[in-house]
């Protein structure tokens, strides 16, 4: 199915969930990051469970620490 990650469209399997796209992008650090479907946050503690479908917008933002 078709997806938009960040601006960017993406292809990603039926029955995929957040946390399949995130893991795609980020498989060995996932600290930092939030994430919105379709303009919507989704705690992280739902990612496994959050299905995506097709024409979904998929916003991933890393927290950035600074001064």
């Amino acid at each position: 199915m078709n997806v938009t990650v960040n601006g960017t469209n993406r292809e990603t399997p039926a029955g995929s969930t957040v946390d399949d796209v995130v893991r795609e992008l980020s498989p060995t650090n996932d600290r930092g990051l939030a994430v919105a479907v379709n303009g919507e946050v989704v705690p992280r503690y739902r990612w496994g469970v959050t299905p995506l479908g097709e024409g979904d917008s998929i916003e991933i933002l890393t927290a950035v620490q600074g001064g």
